[in-house]
Formats: structure tokens, C-alpha cells, sequence
């Protein structure tokens, strides 16, 4: 009886493969799969796991590998099977990547033949593709696959580890159930169509790329393209041939494509949708995005790992007057804003972003503190500083810990990132508080020149727009922000980086 209500993130492309077996669902460097094929394919690669490394229902496998057909098809195969998966950043190496293979118990490492060298030993390596005894060589050879174990709802499917922007990965136990709430809450609130030709160029191993868009819109039986890596040129190619109309990237790749040389003379008028999320945008970067294209349809999206990860939208129609906003909680996400104690504040008070809903994890695997530190008081208590409206729309001010206390007035950097970015010399920018004898934290903007500026002018621009004790107290010049995969800025780094070297 169980598996007959239970609704499992294999089965949204089961679904779509018995309603629509013939059309296209996914296209990857020269291969096509329509989504019967792709369900094959799926229980193919899910015999191939269990009957060759002898894994059994909750095992652990990691995905260590680049963007492709089969990562999403390994994916799929281990939720088939009862497996857990765990997605990999594969800029990882050394102590960082040993740190979540050991700290998952993952029994398998998937990965790709130039990675390979980089699993740490005492690890079971096996190939995804491109090499003998690859997975994708298996799914040359069809077979069915009978399950010991048939996953259910509460099951366990994925731990999807914390970018550790600010400390250690943790792991979020997302359940199949958790996922699926997930996936209907994306097709509502980003208008997810099976005519939609959306092209996945992020990292699938991240969050937002695979649980946002490319589950989601396989669930509607959409025509899927995956790229390797979000190059402009590709994409700039696939609009103008009618193969891509959708597009989801971070603030950072969405700078890129703006700053890029052709983004002006390509004729880009078939893009009809584009997200953006995963970070904050700077308004005066969206602003030159929407003078651009003036038809395209904007969506902010908005959350985290452990909420599946999308939690707030704010819709192309809800933009104008409040461009800096990050929207409104989907389907199934209640949301508000409390103080230190937990308490509601008023709204347009700033405060902590708190959650409930059944997209949630259920805590961080084998981290049984920080999950009390994180669900309390029948919350999830987000780390995320907002401010909400009367009609409930969210604008988040910064992370709770990346918050400047200088002078021992709290200082949001989004506010003067986003007045920085108005000066045309500055193509990037990040601002933290970095430790001051005077003023407790000195708000310091680190920048990437687009052309030549000094110090003294960008400080005072900033202070021609924000109140003096906000503007920066140090500009310094970079060549590039470190940054994740997912596109975050990685402002642990700038103050490890940079606090030894203050005046």
C-alpha cells in the first residue's frame, strides 16, 4: 500500500515517459533521449549499481563529475534503487573533497576519467562515461531492474551539502517526498510549460540546477538541453537557432552575459524566460538586463539546500518598484521574519528568515546539534537577514553572519555592493566588515575593475548614495572574487584573505 501513494523523484519521469514516450527529453554533446528512453536508461543504470557493487537500500554514492546525460541518469538510478546520492562539487580536491566522501560514508564515488586521480584512497571509484566499464557503456545493453526495496516518500533520496560559505559543508537529508513538494512548488511559481526549451548550464550537482529546473521540467515533459558549463557563446547559439527559450543562472554568469562582446549584436529576441537566483542580483545589473531585453520575463529565485532549495519568487509582473525583492513563498512554503529570540517582528522590520514546510530536510546528516540550532521552536531558522512588506514580499538584506558591525551599527553589504555597482568602472564587487580597532569591523569593498577608478573615487560615489558610516572604509582591487560553482561569493575567504593585511 505504500508505494501506491508514494510519489518518488524517479517516478516524475516515469510519469512523463508514459505520457509523452516519444518526445524528447533531453539532449547532451550529440545524444538524444526521449523520455521512454530515458526511463530505460534509468533502470538500466540502477541494475548496473546494485548488481555490480552490491549495494544495498540506503548506501551512500557520490557523484564526483562533470556536467552530463548520465549524471542525471545516475541520479535517477540511485533514487530507483533506494540509494542515497550524494552531488559532488568537482572543483573539490584534497582535504575538502576527502571531507564529504568520509563524512557521508559514501560506499561508491561516480566521477569522470579526469577526475578520477583526485578520489582520495580507500574509495570505490567508478567511471560515468568515457572510459571501459563506464556506467553509460551499461545502458548500451537494456535490462530490467526488480527492486529489493521500493523507496517510499519518507526515504531518504539525497544529501545535498551546504555551499560552506561560511563554515564546513553540512549535509541536508532531503527525502523523496521533500523533493517532490519541491517540484510542484517550482512549476507553479516559475510558470514551468512542456512547450518551454530550457537549457541547463549550472552545475547539476547544485541545488538550484537540477531541483529548480531540470527535475521540475522534466516532471512537465519539457525538451531538455544540458551544457557542460554556461558558455555565452553556446547559449547565444542555441537562442538564435529556436533551441533554447529558457535560461536560469546566478548574478555572476548573468554579468558575464551581459558584459560579453556579442550580447548586444546577437539577436536574442527568442529568450522568453529567465531566472536568475542562488545569490543576490545588484538591481543596476538587472536593470541593464532588462533595457536590453525588454520582453523577457525576469523570475527571482530564492532559498537554500535545505529547503529543496526553492522558498520565495518574485514573478515578472511583480518587479517594478521593488526590483531589490526576492518575492513571495511558493505553494508550499510558509514563511516569516523573527528576532534573535525567535519572535515575529513588525513587518518592515529586519530580522531572520524562518520557514516550514515538507520541501524541508530533515536535518543535517550526523550533525545532530547543528539540526537543533537550525529547527526550533517548530521552525527552520534560515541565517538569512529580511525585511517583509504588508503585502508579504521578502527583500533580504544579507546573510545573518555577513552582517558588518561597524562602530557597533549593523551594516547590510548588499546595500553598498549595490551602490557600488552603479559606478560604470566597477564589473564586480564584495563588500565585508574586516576587524578595525576603531570601529569594530571596517566595511571594506573588495572590486574587479571593468576600467580604471581609484579608491578615493569609488568611496565617495558610495557616500554621494548611502549614509557616511555605511560607505566603504577601504577599497581593495582584485582580478577575481572566489567564488562556488553555484556562482556565491565566497566572503569567508575575502575576510580570511584580507584581515591579516589591514593597515
Amino acid at each position: 500500500m505504500t508505494g501506491v501513494r508514494s510519489s518518488t523523484v524517479d517516478g516524475v519521469v516515469t510519469r512523463s515517459a508514459r505520457r509523452t514516450p516519444e518526445r524528447t527529453a533531453l539532449r547532451y554533446a550529440g545524444r538524444t533521449w526521449t523520455y521512454r528512453e530515458l526511463d530505460e536508461a534509468v533502470g538500466t543504470a540502477a541494475a548496473a549499481l546494485t548488481e555490480g557493487h552490491g549495494l544495498r537500500p540506503g548506501d551512500r554514492v557520490a557523484s564526483y563529475a562533470h556536467n552530463s546525460d548520465v549524471y542525471l541518469i545516475a541520479f535517477l538510478a540511485c533514487a530507483r534503487a533506494g540509494l542515497v546520492h550524494v552531488p559532488v562539487n568537482q572543483n573539490l580536491t584534497g582535504d575538502d573533497l576527502a571531507y564529504i566522501l568520509g563524512q557521508s560514508g559514501s560506499s561508491l564515488v561516480l566521477t569522470d576519467p579526469d577526475l578520477a586521480a583526485r578520489v582520495p584512497d580507500g574509495f570505490t571509484v567508478r567511471p560515468l562515461r568515457d572510459d571501459e566499464g563506464s556506467l553509460l557503456a551499461e545502458l548500451g545493453t537494456p535490462r530490467p531492474f526488480v527492486p529489493t526495496h521500493e523507496p517510499a516518500a519518507d526515504d531518504l533520496v539525497q544529501l545535498l551539502y551546504t555551499s560552506g560559505t561560511t563554515a564546513l559543508p553540512k549535509g541536508a537529508m532531503m527525502t523523496h517526498g521533500a523533493l517532490v513538494h519541491e517540484y510542484v512548488s517550482a512549476v507553479t511559481a516559475l510558470d514551468l510549460r512542456a512547450g518551454d526549451r530550457p537549457v541547463h548550464a549550472l552545475p547539476l550537482y547544485h541545488s538550484a540546477q537540477m531541483h529548480v529546473f531540470l527535475l521540475p521540467y522534466l516532471a512537465v515533459g519539457a525538451e531538455n538541453t544540458v551544457l557542460d558549463a554556461p558558455d555565452a557563446g553556446r547559449v547565444f547559439d542555441l537562442v538564435e537557432s529556436g533551441q533554447a527559450d529558457s535560461l536560469f543562472a546566478p548574478p555572476t554568469v548573468w554579468i558575464a552575459l551581459a558584459n560579453h562582446p556579442e550580447f548586444t549584436a546577437r539577436d536574442l529576441g527568442g529568450l522568453r524566460k529567465a531566472y536568475y537566483g542562488a545569490s543576490i542580483m545588484p538591481v543596476p545589473v538587472l536593470e541593464r538586463l532588462r533595457d536590453r531585453l525588454p520582453d523577457l520575463a525576469f523570475y527571482n529565485c530564492f532559498g537554500q539546500s535545505e529547503i529543496g532549495p526553492l522558498a520565495l519568487v518574485l514573478g515578472p509582473d511583480e518587479h517594478e518598484g521593488r526590483m531589490d525583492s526576492c518575492g513571495r513563498p511558493v505553494l508550499f512554503v510558509e514563511a516569516k521574519v523573527v528576532d534573535e529570540d525567535g519572535k515575529d517582528v513588525p513587518d518592515g522590520t529586519a530580522g531572520e528568515v524562518a520557514y516550514r514546510s515538507p520541501q524541508l530536510c530533515g536535518g543535517y546528516w550526523d550533525k545532530p546539534e547543528e539540526s537543533a540550532e537550525a529547527f526550533r521552536d517548530g521552525w527552520f531558522h534560515s541565517g538569512d537577514l529580511a525585511v517583509r512588506d504588508a503585502e508579504g514580499y521578502f527583500t533580504v538584506v544579507d546573510r545573518v553572519k555577513d552582517v558588518i558591525n561597524s562602530g557597533g551599527v549593523l551594516v547590510a553589504s548588499r546595500q553598498v555592493e549595490d551602490a557600488l555597482y552603479t559606478h560604470p568602472a566597477v564589473a564586480e564587487t564584495a563588500v565585508v566588515g574586516l576587524p578595525d580597532e576603531r570601529w569594530i569591523e571596517a566595511v571594506t569593498a573588495v572590486v574587479v575593475l571593468r576600467e580604471a577608478a581609484t579608491e578615493d573615487e569609488l568611496i565617495a560615489h558610495a557616500r554621494e548614495r548611502l549614509a557616511h558610516f555605511k560607505a566603504p572604509k577601504r577599497i581593495l582591487f582584485v582580478d577575481g572574487l572566489p567564488r562556488n560553482a553555484s556562482g556565491k561569493i565566497l566572503k569567508r575567504e575575502l575576510r580570511d584573505r584580507f584581515a591579516a593585511d589591514r593597515p
